[in-house]
């Protein structure tokens, strides 16, 4: 069965969009919607103005004087402050003046004569959710408020409507006296109510309830309109520091309807650094930046995104005679340009060189390969140091470690031979260059046994349906989907059906030696697929048809293994998600931060910073048919990643545009072995005994084992813990901590790993005072090795008067010499 993806889920994927940065005329206005239409004699349309539109997705600026709106046929719409409300059939034209300005937008009424009745699923369930009677902290909550539960978020409508008008003997809805219903009477203070006021008599939301209940109280039907999805107007915006604006919401049903529902919608701020939004969809802007607006409503989510360019002038020349050597830098430039960001000059050599083999390969280069490096020609040494790199045998010790943290190969979950079988499977797929894709598939359908096959100890780390869902989900597309294991996610899109349909997808994983004994007591575990077996969706008793996310779904009684169709879908390249969540990843792993943060977390309502170059990023997976090496080595070859970490006036204050390459702390493994290899010495690491072994420890690692070729996470490690290694217990990018801390410093200064390193025997000072090297020398090579550069003439002056003072001691000298190298802020960062 070949799974297609719905060509709008696709085209939303890899849409480029941008906005230039020109002035703003004070003089342009438009009315948004640039036209609409009303239906019924319910039907009304919010209207906003801004300065400028190219069009109904595209706006910029908002007006700040006073609105007049008018119609030109009152018989046919009527205004009410900026709000059209229809009053018979007909068009007519809505005019907005301004300070002298005017703009228009055309309007159809159809429908006025034909009696409107409230739908409990589309509009009584809509109010309830826009004032909040529905989410977790009120009637939404697990229990219930008061012993009235409704599912979170309007959900579930049919059980809503039972709660409603079945339960609490049926005091919640009095068919013959609206008011007296206590689905009216507590939400207005009429009755006590613990939840406060919540609807004002008065308001068109108060109608709607008291109109449904008068009405008889109509449930759920089947003949309902059904909610396709919703939009924003306008979808982009190019504002300015203090600006005001709305959010105009729009659902669009399965009859053809577009309706405004911008009331009833419910709004966030991604980033409240940029905008802030009122329940009302009032946006103000505080910050500068790329910003964006989350509008739920209905259980469909959009998303409205803001630019906001900095304060500053940057001459056009800046940008156009920036160097650009592939897409990164074009898109990068582009988005620079729209924000006022100028971008900081090009690194030098030697800190390009520390800084593309600490991302590529996870190590310090050596003095040899520096030596190299800097012998080749000037425009030829960057690019041949990057194929260098992604050759190397370290490439695969680094790239094997990182996609175990992902993969989550953890001694305390697996007996030793299974945790050997997985970190060795994982090793030759990174050492034959193995594609992305075919890594993922051979994880989803593997079988066999856990010693042969590696790769089926994903299903010894996930046992169950759900866990096998969540974690695939998480790993593979960056997607947290398990809030709706309960119900449907409160701010994205799946649905409670949508996950079982997904988990079933999994349930006929069968292992013999499930619970880690296995065969004959060695931990082997046999993994197969049954022929029959589904999983029981909890709330509906029986099993959702297995489907994968937005996908058709499978005969249920097929026999065949359901996990060959998901890995199909999954690693199609028209999966919005698949190239996407590894191109952010890789992104992430060469620049500190996704372009997506946190890069497992690909959601709609956590947008990328800049979207085009996500899209182009993921592209360019895929053309290369997920190998993963050519978008390293765009990434490395561009001038975005060579951009010196030292900011300029101007982007100082930026995190997130790349006007400059960020510097961070190494990860708790590369510096412990740069520490190491930067005094040549080795450090021990023991094993934890497995679980439900005898407490002593495994002999699993020699003497000289790096700790970025340390198999699992379970390896005691005083240093590694402080700083922050990821201890592999979820599938989630957030368990490795990159965030400095006292602890830190204070065990670099004083604790046990680097002073007794300082002080062993035929380390790398002792071993060049015994050749016969200076003390000079000897603090030349240091700054080699560890910070890839020579000692400046002041680092020289200042630290041969150090060793001047320690006499004849030179060798403690050196140490303290040394010690403060490797304590450096220099030294700890990559920058």
């Amino acid at each position: 069965m070949h799974l297609r993806f719905p060509l709008r889920v696709v085209a939303a994927a890899i849409l480029l969009v941008t906005i230039t940065a020109d002035p703003i005329t004070a003089g342009e206005i438009a009315v948004l919607p640039a036209s609409f239409q009303l239906n019924g004699p319910e039907g009304r349309q919010q209207l906003m103005v801004v300065r400028q539109a190219t069009n109904e997705n595209s706006a910029a600026g908002t007006v700040t004087g006073k609105v007049e709106f008018s119609s030109s046929d009152p018989s046919v719409v009527r205004i009410d402050g900026e709000i059209a409300i229809a009053i018979g059939d007909g068009s007519a034209t809505i005019t907005a003046r301004v300070d002298g300005d005017e703009a228009i937008t055309q309007v159809a009424v159809n429908g006025f004569d034909t009696p409107h009745t409230w739908s409990f699923r589309n509009d009584v369930q809509s109010v309830l959710s826009r004032h909040g009677c529905n989410t977790g902290a009120c009637h939404g909550a697990l229990a219930g408020k008061g012993g009235f539960r409704l599912s979170l978020r309007g959900y579930d409508p049919h059980a809503d409507f039972i709660s409603v008008t079945r339960e609490a003997k049926g005091r919640r809805v009095e068919l013959s006296d609206p008011g007296r219903s206590l689905l009216i009477a507590k939400p207005t203070g009429a009755l006590p109510h613990q939840g406060g006021l919540r609807l004002d008599p008065k308001s068109r939301d108060y109608r709607v309830l008291a109109s449904w209940i008068a009405a008889g109280a109509a449930g759920p039907s089947k003949h309902d309109a059904r909610l396709q999805r919703i939009t924003v107007t306008p979808q982009r915006s190019l504002l300015r520091p203090g600006d005001r604006t709305r959010i105009l919401v729009h659902a669009h049903y399965d009859d053809g309807r577009n309706v405004d529902v911008t009331h009833w919608s419910v709004f966030s701020a991604t980033d409240e650094a940029i905008v802030t939004v009122d329940s009302e969809g009032t946006v103000e802007v505080v910050g500068s930046g790329e910003g964006a607006v989350l509008a739920w409503f209905g259980s469909n989510v959009a998303l409205a995104r803001m630019t906001v360019p900095y304060p500053h002038h940057v001459p056009a020349e800046i940008y156009t005679e920036s160097p650009r050597r592939n897409f990164i830098d074009e898109l990068t430039l582009a988005q620079l340009q729209t924000l006022n960001l100028p971008p900081s000059p090009r690194c030098d050599d030697d800190t390009f060189l520390r800084r593309a083999t600490l991302d590529t390969i996870g190590r310090l280069p050596s003095l040899a390969e520096r030596q190299v490096y800097l012998g080749e020609p000037l425009d030829q040494r960057r690019d041949k140091l990057i194929e260098r790199l992604l050759a190397s045998d370290d490439f695969v010790d680094y790239w094997t470690y990182r996609w175990c943290d992902m993969l989550l190969i953890n001694g305390t979950r697996l007996r030793p031979i299974a945790v050997k079988s997985y970190y060795q499977w994982i090793r030759q797929c990174v050492q034959e260059n193995k594609p992305w894709d075919g890594i993922v598939r051979e994880v989803l359908t593997a079988s066999g046994l856990s010693n042969e096959n590696g790769a089926t100890n994903f299903y010894a780390l996930h046992q169950s349906p759900e866990e096998m869902t969540e974690n695939a989900c998480q790993a593979f597309l960056g997607l947290s989907i398990g809030c709706a294991k309960c119900h449907n996610h409160p701010l994205e899109k799946w649905s409670n059906d949508q996950y079982y349909s997904m988990a079933n997808m999994f349930a006929r994983v069968r292992a013999k030696g499930w619970g880690g004994d296995g065969r004959n007591g060695d931990g082997i575990r046999t993994l197969y697929v049954a022929t029959s077996g589904d999983l029981i969706q909890p709330n509906r008793g029986k099993p959702q048809p297995p489907a994968p996310l937005d996908a058709p779904a499978l005969d249920i009684n097929d026999p065949s293994d359901r996990r060959t169709v998901l890995a199909q879908w999954m690693t199609d390249p028209a999966n919005p998600y698949f190239a996407r969540s590894i191109s952010n990843r890789i992104w992430a792993n060469y620049f500190g931060r996704g372009l997506v943060e946190p890069v497992d977390d690909l959601r709609l309502s956590n947008p990328a910073s800049n979207e085009p170059l996500l899209a182009a990023a993921a592209q360019h997976v895929i053309d290369a048919e997920f190998d993963l090496k050519p978008l390293m080595r765009s990434i490395l070859q561009s001038e975005t990643y060579q951009r010196s970490s030292v900011p300029l006036k101007e982007n100082v204050d930026e995190q997130k545009y790349w006007s400059r390459y960020y510097p961070r702390r190494l990860m708790a493994e590369v510096l412990l072995d740069a520490i190491d290899q930067t005094l040549e010495t080795a450090t021990r690491f023991d094993q934890v005994a497995f679980p439900g072994a005898d407490k002593q420890k495994t002999d699993f690692y020699p003497l000289g084992t790096k700790a970025i070729e340390l198999y699992d996470a379970s390896v005691e490690s005083y240093f590694l813990n402080v700083f922050g290694r990821n201890p592999r217990v979820i599938t989630c990018e957030c368990e490795r901590n990159a965030d400095q801390s006292m602890i830190q410093a204070l065990h670099l200064s004083n604790g046990d790993t680097l002073n007794p390193k300082l002080q062993e025997p035929g380390n790398r000072v002792q071993r060049q005072l015994a050749i016969g090297e200076s003390p000079d020398e000897i603090i030349a090579s240091l700054f080699q090795i560890a910070l890839s550069r020579e000692p400046t003439p002041e680092e020289r002056e200042r630290l041969m008067k150090i060793v001047e003072e320690y006499g004849d001691d030179v060798e403690t000298a050196l140490q303290d010499v040394a010690w403060s190298v490797l304590t450096s802020t220099e030294f700890t960062f990559n920058h």
